[in-house]
């Protein structure tokens, strides 16, 4: 009897989860013992890190895109489909374009974020983001005309995929602003929902006096409940107001409907057993990335490193033997602190980070692997 895994998302994790298993169980789907199949609601595999640079104008969001055929190995059965239901009982999950249910014997939903800017009001229309292509390009033109004023970056949604960016984004912002002159008619606010400028407080206190040299004004304990884009201000929950010219926002993330809606977890997220990826609610499901709620930063190379992880494990439960592999935490993440410096971290579940001291040799090995990503999507580095 053929065992059958399905993997649900495109992105990162998905994507390098199925190339692994495919080299993994290479003998079993050969001889038809095993079925791999990824399912992805777009054709396009996405690299969403590029969207940073293009409103700096240094990157175009077509450099972030890739056909998603290209970039996986030819034994996985690749579907261009929507999830509209699963049932973990019967393990069946349906499609939009399926009228029947497809079987499965391991699920993974690699299902990851989505922005929901609506939960707050006028965020749509008063602010700006750049953690989608379209925010990312409006953002770009933006920026082009804007001289003088006060540019407000608001935390507001957390946990949101990478945690980094939002310093990224002031540190490259304010670089930006004093190559072209106009810095010192630009003020420049960072306001946080909680009571320091990141969530993990190694990066928080490396980060914070970093802002007060730049004379970036830093407003912790700030959590954004509307925003009024007549009068320009952004409006805390306990009632405090901050005036802006241009407010760029990390708007509210969510996962996937469907994942609450079957019991598997709140918001879109689906709880795991942080080491292991398996959902709490439902045998021979996993999650990965940000569908994933480890309580670990929705970084990149978190999905990276739990595809091996999941893969190993699935292997094993497919060759009849006790998974033992687990998944302990490990994030990389390189922190843009300019146009042309960068720091890096490493760490895991028990090992804090401690940034590196920043870098241009370090904004150049970023851009470097923004380039070779490609071989990780294919599984080759």
């Amino acid at each position: 009897m053929t065992e059958h895994v399905l993997i649900v998302g495109g992105g990162t994790g998905g994507t390098v989860l199925a190339n692994d298993l495919a080299d993994r169980l290479e003998a079993e789907l050969d001889a038809g013992d095993v079925h791999l199949t990824l399912v992805n609601d777009d054709t396009d595999h996405v690299y969403k890190p590029v969207w940073l640079y293009v409103p700096f104008g240094k990157r175009e969001p077509d450099d972030g895109r890739r056909p998603l055929s290209e970039l996986i190995d030819d034994r996985i059965d690749l579907h261009i489909d929507r999830v509209t239901g699963i049932d973990t009982e019967t393990q069946q999950v349906q499609f939009r374009n399926r009228s029947r249910p497809v079987e499965y014997d391991y699920l993974v939903l690699a299902t990851g974020s989505t922005l929901a800017p609506d939960e707050i009001p006028g965020l749509v229309d008063g602010g700006h983001n750049y953690y989608s292509e379209s925010g990312a390009t409006a953002l770009r033109d933006e920026l082009l005309s804007f001289t003088e004023g006060r540019v407000v970056l608001s935390v507001i949604g957390t946990p949101h995929m990478c945690p980094a960016a939002p310093l990224e984004f002031v540190f490259m912002a304010d670089d930006w602003f004093r190559e072209r002159g106009l810095r010192k008619d630009v003020e420049m606010t960072f306001t946080s929902p909680i009571e320091r400028v990141h969530g993990n407080p190694q990066v928080a206190e490396w980060a914070r006096p970093r802002m007060d040299d730049r004379d970036i004004t830093v407003e912790t304990g700030f959590d954004a409940a509307a925003v009024d884009p007549d009068d320009e201000t952004v409006r805390s929950a306990e009632g405090t107001t901050i005036d802006y010219d241009l407010l760029v926002s990390i708007p509210p993330h969510r996962g996937i409907d469907l994942i609450e809606d079957v019991g598997l977890g709140d918001r879109g997220w689906v709880d795991v057993d942080k080491r292991t990826l398996e959902a709490e609610a439902a045998e021979n499901v996993y999650a990965m990335g940000d569908t994933a709620a480890t309580g670990a930063p929705n970084a990149g190379s978190v999905g990276h490193y739990q595809a091996s992880v999941v893969g190993q494990r699935i292997t094993s439960e497919v060759r009849g033997r006790p998974p033992t592999a687990t998944y302990d935490g490990k994030t990389l993440c390189f922190i843009e602190t300019g146009m042309n410096a960068a720091s890096f971290v490493e760490f895991d579940y028990e090992n804090p980070p401690s940034p590196v001291a920043p870098s241009e040799k370090i904004h150049w090995a970023k851009l470097a692997y923004n380039e070779a990503y490609w071989l990780t999507a294919r599984g080759l580095l």
